[in-house]
């Protein structure tokens, strides 16, 4: 999903309040109530760097209902938490590793990006916060809060859906318990990945994403495998909220931070809102 840059003075003043502790949230659930769930995108990414551990302990703290996460795959097979293709971003790469032909994260080793200050470009109180493997991630939202995991669209690795279809497997445990708890989801703007999770791994709810506002004839076609269809929060409406709830499925949008539209979201009955400032909705 694509995330709208944080101005940097707000960065900033938002890394500085989650350090120090001084925001006063709750660790009740975000969506307590009949409201909305609240889907933390990339982790509390608003005020920690995207994908990371910080991020994802911080949507806990802060009672998300849900943590959103993209994967990838190393070169060496092990599934990161991570957004981009390309390392450029929201690490130092380039630094580390100068005059590489391509910054890929398909290109490197799990090695080779564990040694990527991946925190700095956010905040230098972040300064050494590492990628993480999604089996982390599993790891530190088992028991704790939910995911909803995005199959990363990069077009140079077709393998993905089967890759964390596996992961899963190999955690039978959190696997029946999340599901069991309805804390476990898969996404992807790539029909024929969302699809062929689907196959691998039916029990697993699993939704479309979208950045356009999908036709009847999509939709329908959707409503026979799919569990959610979850669009860009500027083309849902009444209309299209309804038609996805009356084919039987749930609609999740993104990315929704501000209040206003926060608001509007959730009187359109949408089931989730996936934001960077999962605090923003959580009540005191």
């Amino acid at each position: 999903m694509v995330m709208a840059r944080v101005p940097s003075a707000w960065r900033t003043a938002a890394a500085a309040a989650a350090v120090c502790g001084c925001l006063g949230l709750t660790a009740q659930p975000a969506s307590a109530g009949d409201g909305p769930a609240v889907v933390a995108h990339r982790g509390s990414s608003g005020m920690a760097p995207e994908n990371t551990a910080a991020a994802i302990g911080l949507a806990i703290d802060q009672g998300a209902d849900a943590v959103e996460i993209d994967v990838q795959r190393t070169r060496d097979g092990r599934l990161v938490s991570f957004h981009d293709c390309t390392l450029e971003r929201t690490t130092n790469a380039e630094e580390v590793y100068p005059d590489r032909d391509s910054y890929r994260v398909s290109d490197f080793t799990w090695a080779q990006l564990r040694r990527l200050d991946a925190g700095s470009w956010f905040h230098e109180d972040y300064a050494g916060e590492r990628i993480i493997t999604v089996d982390e991630v599993i790891s530190r939202v088992d028991g704790e809060t939910g995911l909803l995991a995005e199959i990363s669209p990069c077009a140079h690795d077709d393998g993905l859906a089967a890759g964390l279809a596996a992961l899963l497997r190999d955690r039978p445990r959190y696997l029946r318990q999340a599901l069991a708890s309805h804390q476990l989801a898969v996404q992807s703007f790539k029909t024929d990945d969302a699809r062929a999770f689907h196959r691998l791994m039916p029990r697993v709810p699993v939704g479309v994403l979208t950045a356009e506002r999908p036709t009847g004839a999509e939709l329908r076609d959707l409503a026979g495998w799919a569990d959610q269809v979850n669009p860009r929060y500027t083309v849902t409406d009444r209309e299209l909220v309804d038609r996805i709830h009356g084919l039987g499925m749930d609609v999740k949008v993104w990315t929704v931070d501000e209040p206003d539209v926060m608001r509007t979201m959730a009187g359109l009955g949408v089931d989730a809102l996936i934001t960077d400032f999962p605090q923003s909705m959580i009540q005191p």
